[in-house]
C-alpha cells in the first residue's frame, strides 16, 4: 500500500478475508472458537514487552501488538456483521472510559481549575456498572476467564474492600496453609475430590499470604518454573 497502514486498512482486510471470495478459514470463525487465539496473541505480546525488557529489541514486541490489532478488528467485524457493534463503537467507548476513569486529567471544577487529586479507580469503575445496569458484586464481576492466581488475588481484594473478607493477620493465614497441609502429608484425605478441594484452599492461602508481602503470585511462579525449566 502507497499510504500509510491504518487501522482502517486493517479493518478492510478483514472484511476481505470475511467476504464470499475471502478465505475458507477466516470465514467460518465466530467470536467463540477465537477465544483461545485471543488469549495466545495476548501472551505473547507480554512475551515481546519482556524481550524488549531483557534485550533492548522491540521488533517481537511491534509484531505481537499488531496480532491483537487483528484481533480486535476481527471481533468487531464479526459483531458488525451480527449487527451488535462496530469498531467505531469500540473505539467510542473506551475514549469515554478513559476520560470518566482520568477526571484529574481531563475533569475540571466549576472554577474551570484542572482536578489534581487522584480519583478513587474503584468508585468510577462502580459508578460505570450502575449506569449499565450491572448488579454483580465487586468479586462477581472478576472475570471467570483469569488465569486462577490472578483471579484469587483480584477476588480477594474486592471482597477485602466490600468488607465481605474479614481481615486475618499473616500468622493466622499460614497456620491455616499448615493445617492444609499436614493433612495432606498424613493421607487424612483418601478422597480424591476432598484432597482437590483442599489443594484449591491451600493455593488461595498462598494467594493471601502474596497479597500480604505485595507480590504476584502469577508472575512468582512464572519466575519459579522459568528457574525450574534453565535447571
Amino acid at each position: 500500500m502507497e499510504k500509510a497502514d491504518t487501522f482502517d486498512s486493517v479493518m478492510d482486510i478483514v472484511r476481505t478475508l470475511r467476504s464470499e471470495h475471502g478465505c475458507p478459514w477466516d470465514r467460518v470463525q465466530t467470536h467463540e472458537s477465537l477465544e483461545r487465539c485471543m488469549i495466545e496473541e495476548t501472551y505473547e505480546a507480554v512475551e515481546g514487552i519482556h524481550i524488549l525488557r531483557d534485550t533492548g529489541d522491540g521488533d517481537n514486541l511491534c509484531e505481537e501488538l499488531g496480532d491483537v490489532v487483528f484481533h480486535v478488528a476481527f471481533h468487531s467485524v464479526l459483531a458488525e456483521e451480527e449487527g451488535i457493534f462496530t469498531a467505531e463503537d469500540v473505539f467510542e467507548g473506551i475514549c469515554k472510559k478513559m476520560i470518566h476513569r482520568h477526571p484529574h486529567v481531563f475533569g475540571r471544577g466549576q472554577d474551570g481549575e484542572q482536578k489534581k487529586a487522584l480519583p478513587d479507580w474503584e468508585q468510577l469503575k462502580q459508578e460505570e456498572k450502575k449506569e449499565k445496569g450491572d448488579s454483580r458484586s465487586e468479586a462477581e464481576a472478576v472475570p471467570r476467564t483469569f488465569p486462577a492466581l490472578i483471579r484469587a488475588m483480584k477476588v480477594q481484594k474486592k471482597l477485602q474492600r466490600s468488607g465481605l473478607c474479614e481481615e486475618v493477620s499473616l500468622e493466622q493465614i499460614c497456620e491455616n496453609a499448615r493445617q492444609k497441609i499436614d493433612l495432606l502429608e498424613a493421607g487424612a484425605i483418601a478422597d480424591n475430590e476432598k484432597a482437590s478441594e483442599l489443594v484449591g484452599k491451600l493455593l488461595y492461602d498462598i494467594c493471601r499470604i502474596s497479597a500480604k508481602y505485595d507480590i504476584y503470585p502469577e508472575e512468582a511462579l512464572t519466575d519459579t518454573i522459568e528457574d525450574m525449566v534453565k535447571g
